[in-house]
């Protein structure tokens, strides 16, 4: 059941890439959000299918949403960017465990 965060950020990610570009036609939104978006969506297909690195590429995806989202959050503190930092932030803690459970076997 793992797999459930990564379909929702890679929803989430793809609907607010549009979004962005509808509103401010930002092709970097649109490219940054069905990027980012896209690699949660193949990562939640991996951890479905019980195939290798599933959470290693949802841990990947988190940290480029965080990276990609965290300075503008800091400098504008506008809801949609402290959002998306703050659930790549969560994502991440959470497929970062699951990756040292696979690897580990905790």
């Amino acid at each position: 059941m793992s797999q459930h965060p990564s379909y929702t950020m890679a929803g989430l990610c793809a609907v607010g890439g549009a979004i962005g570009y509808a509103k401010g036609k930002s092709i970097p939104s649109l490219v940054a959000g069905v990027g980012i978006g896209a690699v949660y969506f193949y990562a939640a297909q991996r951890i479905q299918k019980n195939q290798d690195h599933g959470h290693d590429l949802a841990l990947a995806a988190s940290s480029l949403l965080l990276f990609a989202m965290g300075p503008k959050a800091l400098r504008t503190r506008a809801p949609v960017p402290v959002t998306m930092s703050v659930l790549g932030t969560a994502t991440g803690a959470y497929y970062s465990k699951k990756a040292y459970e696979d690897r580990y076997g905790v």
